[in-house]
């Protein structure tokens, strides 16, 4: 089994190279030439995609060919402070430029939009402004050249009036997204209320990818063993152009504890790669760490002892 890993968003390795610069609200409003405060909004926009770029060529200096980008490229995206402005427009020379590093080098780039974006919220306005943050990455991807097809990450969402409901709401609601935005969306569970069978649930009825998080596993296990749910994950991917990926953190402070670790336990993810890997060619695992890619370097120096793996770069092995 060949597998690939990757980070998320930022570099401990790399100074100076934030990609979530941000403008307040409140300081865009006291501007007083709107103009001139969206030139603004778009030259630290700029500055992000700036240092996106950079951070992938440190990837690449570390062979990384997995990330995960920021959500927050773009300030004040969908703000009514921002309305009618064409930011895809003014960036789109840097955003080509990413595009064509990522593409030349087939490095695999995702999203993982935040928490308000809510598909199984039956309020209409929440559920057009998830819409138009999921149109915002796709604006970004479509940018850079890059195909938008599974490559923003969701949770379920809520389950206000229970799981059975929240799950309904979401295939109700699913038949409201335009083609091009749905298919840009893979599922994952959570470590509250859905877990990996309530995920493949909607991923087999409505054709949506299935990531495992193993962390949100381990505190919120699905009713059958991961063993028995893994082939059905495999088979959610077979329509994707991407590899089946997973993500993987540990707990900070004890087994059930929710928040994540700075670095990766190695004996957890061996134990899933173990039960995996005859039934499994290929594997992305993106890591949720506090030390970003110390974490994964780190990671991959605990895998070196390991018999059972063979480094084939610095960011990946054949697990065997």
């Amino acid at each position: 089994m060949l597998v690939k890993f990757g980070y998320v968003a930022m570099s401990e390795k790399l100074q100076n190279a934030s990609p979530s610069q941000t403008m307040t609200a409140t300081q865009f409003s006291k501007l007083q030439d709107t103009e001139a405060a969206i030139r603004r909004l778009e030259k630290i926009a700029k500055s992000n995609l700036s240092n996106c770029l950079r951070l992938l060529k440190h990837n690449a200096a570390y062979d990384i060919d997995f990330f995960r980008l920021s959500s927050r490229l773009v300030p004040l995206v969908n703000h009514p402070l921002t309305e009618g402005w064409k930011y895809e427009k003014a960036l789109m020379p840097q955003l080509k430029e990413i595009g064509q590093f990522v593409n030349e080098r087939e490095m695999r780039i995702d999203f993982h939009p935040d928490h308000f974006v809510v598909l199984n919220n039956k309020s209409k306005e929440i559920f057009q402004r998830s819409l138009q943050t999921l149109l915002y990455h796709y604006k970004l991807l479509k940018g850079m050249g890059i195909d938008p097809k599974h490559r923003c990450v969701l949770h379920i969402g809520g389950a206000k009036e229970g799981k059975l409901d929240g799950l309904e709401t979401f295939v109700d609601n699913f038949s409201d997204i335009p083609k091009s935005i749905s298919q840009m969306i893979m599922l994952e569970n959570d470590d509250t209320i859905y877990t990996i069978e309530d995920a493949l649930y909607l991923g087999e009825k409505l054709e949506i990818p299935v990531i495992v998080d193993l962390h949100h596993h381990d505190i919120n296990p699905s009713e059958s063993h991961l063993s028995d749910l893994w082939e059905r994950v495999l088979a959610t991917w077979e329509r994707s152009p991407l590899t089946v990926k997973i993500h993987v953190s540990s707990p900070r402070d004890g087994d059930m504890d929710k928040s994540h670790h700075d670095f990766i336990n190695p004996e957890r993810l061996l134990l899933f790669f173990e039960m995996i890997a005859s039934r499994t060619k290929r594997l992305d695992v993106m890591i949720e760490a506090k030390k970003k890619d110390e974490a994964l370097l780190q990671l991959m120096e605990h895998l070196k002892e390991d018999k059972r793996c063979i480094m084939e770069s610095q960011a990946s092995i054949t697990f065997q």
